[in-house]
């Protein structure tokens, strides 16, 4: 988005409209100044204020650094917001590899549909949507690995994050039988869309 343009040096006032930016997306509160000169009194209230002014003699030199400062911004955001941005999945549980059955609760999976992702809180559907805790780590052929997709077998362990979770118990609460799937809210839908939108299949968006 473009708020305004103008030729010549960059003033101040150019400064403080963008600086409007701050209130609403606050990572489009920049300058692309290209081949033209920038005030001292300019750069200096833009220090103050935390707005970036991008300088540059050739056009594509500044496309490549505004690019690269928004990158940095989306990954960012990804550390900022890793706990809440959660990925669809469906788990089911392999019944030969019950490794541990209270908090931690450590059992082999193989993923169905979706991406199972460490730090994905997870819940039981046919048991009126028990939540069991969150993933809090992964391993595929003795190996950690951050996420698990479709017809990956996996060892995964399970922490609890409340109390109740914590009393949760393979086999009383629930069983090979039950699918486990990650409890997505609203919030982590929009994160999805935000900053995820290009790592999710067709397939997994009609799974949120």
């Amino acid at each position: 988005p473009v708020s305004g343009i103008s030729i010549g040096p960059v003033h101040k006032r150019d400064v403080m409209q963008a600086s409007i930016m701050l209130e609403r997306k606050k990572e489009y509160a920049v300058i692309l100044a290209f081949d033209v000169e920038v005030s001292k009194e300019a750069r200096e209230m833009a220090k103050e204020l935390k707005i970036k002014i991008f300088t540059a003699d050739i056009i594509y030199h500044l496309f490549d650094q505004f690019t690269a400062y928004m990158e940095k911004v989306k990954e960012d955001r990804k550390k900022e917001t890793e706990m809440d941005a959660t990925f669809p999945c469906v788990l089911k549980i392999l019944p030969t590899c019950i490794f541990n059955k209270k908090d931690p609760i450590v059992l082999g999976v193989e993923v169905l549909a979706g991406i199972a992702r460490v730090g994905s809180p997870l819940c039981v559907p046919t048991q009126d949507f028990v939540e069991i805790g969150r993933i809090a780590s992964l391993e595929k052929n003795h190996k950690p690995v951050d996420k698990a997709y479709v017809g990956d077998a996996v060892a995964m362990k399970v922490n609890s994050t409340t109390a109740l979770e914590a009393s949760r118990m393979y086999g009383r609460h629930f069983d090979h039988s039950d699918e486990l799937v990650s409890r997505i809210s609203r919030h982590s839908i929009d994160l999805l869309k935000e900053l995820y939108r290009d790592e999710l299949t067709k397939e997994d968006w009609q799974l949120v």
